[in-house]
């Protein structure tokens, strides 16, 4: 399957440039705003000076390694290693038009094994929104550890979303248990709904990478990976969700693991079944009239030189 610039897509690739904003441009500037911020907060945490050479793991489009280039401009060298050749390739194209490819490396690899990055060659490395989909989030860790020079630093902005997949599996359970009955059909709905974006039972809540840690978790793996002088900060920000157009709302999912709405609709719900989710959820998505939670996890750690 080709994107948009003819690249080859993929899982994560399809996600980044098409499911995250459902096809929208207002949706899309108000989602990169939000970035815009995570990755403001990743940076400060790397503390980078002139001269540094900067490794960004799970790199995607370059968001990170690119706004590093932006805040030092030349005096930044950037190794960006992803999974998704497409997205490397995209990130790029990226670099070229903004004249930075010179200060640019892309490295196709897994966070677990990042076999081309020589050990001890990095002065700091970055990660955001990238362990949450790693299954052995301490191996990660252990290959940060491993590429980088003593004294180095690591600066990662982590989604948490524990509280999602509980959430999920506490609907499963009452409307296994018949506690309430719904007789207009919906929320049991809106748990097919959620059981698609979540594992929504004790048992895959601890497999599933999204779900099998908490911030305090990811403090502990740097400590067993040896790192030091490590620093939580857990960001828990609720507000009223912004309003967003049902049909840009159908055709986003909330992270590359999960299905649109438009596909869990089509492959799950019957006609009837979707014109009763229609009309019990859209009045709220395009008024804005619920509550949105956004929980990150911001660590930073060095390794020591001993």
């Amino acid at each position: 399957m080709e994107g948009p610039l003819g690249f080859e897509t993929d899982l994560w690739s399809n996600w980044l440039r098409n499911h995250r904003y459902g096809g929208d441009a207002d949706y899309e500037r108000n989602v990169r705003s939000r970035v815009a911020v995570y990755v403001k907060r990743v940076l400060d945490g790397a503390e980078l000076w002139p001269g540094m050479t900067l490794l960004d793991i799970g790199a995607g489009e370059g968001a990170v390694g690119l706004a590093a280039i932006e805040r030092l401009g030349a005096r930044l060298k950037v190794l960006f290693i992803d999974i998704s050749p497409s997205l490397l390739r995209h990130a790029e194209a990226l670099a070229l038009c903004a004249g930075v490819a010179s200060q640019c490396r892309f490295l196709q690899a897994s966070v677990e094994h990042m076999v081309p990055v020589a050990d001890a060659s990095v002065d700091a490395v970055t990660s955001r929104a990238v362990l949450a989909y790693v299954p052995d989030k301490l191996a990660a860790l252990r290959e940060c550890f491993r590429v980088l020079k003593p004294g180095g630093r690591i600066s990662i902005g982590e989604p948490v979303f524990r509280d999602e997949a509980l959430a999920a599996a506490a609907l499963s359970q009452v409307l296994a248990a018949r506690v309430v009955d719904h007789p207009d059909r919906l929320m049991p709905l809106v748990q097919r709904w959620q059981a698609a974006q979540f594992p929504d039972t004790p048992d895959a809540i601890a497999q599933h990478p999204l779900t099998n840690y908490s911030e305090r978790d990811l403090v502990r793996f740097l400590q067993q990976a040896g790192f030091g002088h490590i620093h939580l900060e857990f960001h828990i920000d609720v507000g009223e969700a912004e309003p967003i157009p049902w049909e840009v709302f159908i055709n986003t999912s909330l992270h590359p693991l999960a299905p649109t709405l438009a596909e869990i609709m089509q492959a799950q719900f019957d006609a009837e079944e979707r014109r009763i989710f229609e009309h019990g959820m859209r009045p709220a998505i395009e008024s804005g009239d619920r509550v949105c939670t956004d929980r990150m996890a911001y660590v930073t750690a060095v390794r020591p030189y001993l």
